[in-house]
């Protein structure tokens, strides 16, 4: 185990970050392993490996500090555009992720997830998957959840029909969707809201990422490439989180501002 329950706290403090300010959930977009890659030289494929380690140390560095939930943009529903090569080693990588890393994330109290459509993802993988979501179902330290064949319009037609569903069933009347019975059928749902949203590669858009559940997420870019961003780059984009003042669309006590 990382830490015991009270040790989140100090090693925050240790590391210059107000742990009383620190967001619940962080979401991030994992850009730029294959320009990382053609930068240095290297194939494509060895940014995706790169990556996979990046996406170890920061879960890693976020059960230290107690985060509560991290969400990590894995593979999107656009994404199966890319060559069949590329998208054949993204899959493979997937596996030996989950495979590599489920005695780790059992020693590290992690409660393992998984948001997306299941169709067109190998049949191995979503064995894989469903392994770690039934070993970690009982797990109380952070909730680590993939967006895998992920995509926030698809999320939100999914969820649309699911209460269409419900509304031709009779078990609920049209008037009874409310955001919450919205949040509540979106693949999210019962998950918290993220409150900070960490993009690399310094691109200015959310790729049709967690768009119903950011509508108040601060936003923290970065032009450094995903395989490049490490812990002290978190602690950067957390330091930034812990001086913004979220109004949630309300006024501050200064009403000047």
């Amino acid at each position: 185990m990382i830490s015991t329950a009270h040790e989140p706290r100090e090693y925050a403090r240790s590391v210059g970050l107000d742990p009383a300010r620190l967001p619940r959930h962080i979401a991030i977009i994992m850009d730029g392993n294959g320009r990382w890659a053609q930068r240095q030289g290297k194939e494509r494929a060895e940014g995706h490996e790169r990556g996979a380690h990046s996406v170890d140390v920061i879960t890693e560095e976020c059960c230290r500090l107690g985060i509560g939930q991290l969400t990590l943009y894995c593979l999107s529903s656009e994404n199966w555009k890319r060559p069949k090569p590329e998208i054949d080693f993204l899959m493979a990588l997937l596996k030996q992720y989950l495979l590599a890393e489920r005695e780790k994330i059992q020693e590290q109290n992690i409660r393992f997830t998984v948001i997306g459509r299941r169709s067109g993802l190998p049949d191995e993988v979503l064995a894989e998957i469903d392994e770690n979501v039934r070993l970690t179902q009982h797990n109380t330290g952070l909730t680590l959840c993939l967006a895998i064949n992920y995509g926030s319009r698809a999320e939100i037609v999914d969820a649309v029909q699911s209460l269409a569903a419900r509304v031709n069933r009779g078990d609920l009347q049209p008037e009874e969707i409310d955001e919450a019975a919205i949040s509540g059928a979106l693949y999210t749902g019962g998950m918290p809201d993220p409150d900070l949203l960490v993009r690399t590669a310094g691109e200015m858009r959310v790729s049709n990422y967690l768009l119903w559940q950011i509508s108040y997420a601060e936003i923290w870019v970065t032009p450094k490439f995903w395989p490049e961003f490490d812990a002290g780059l978190l602690h950067d984009a957390l330091r930034d989180f812990s001086r913004r003042e979220r109004r949630f669309g309300g006024l501050t006590t200064d009403t000047t501002t």
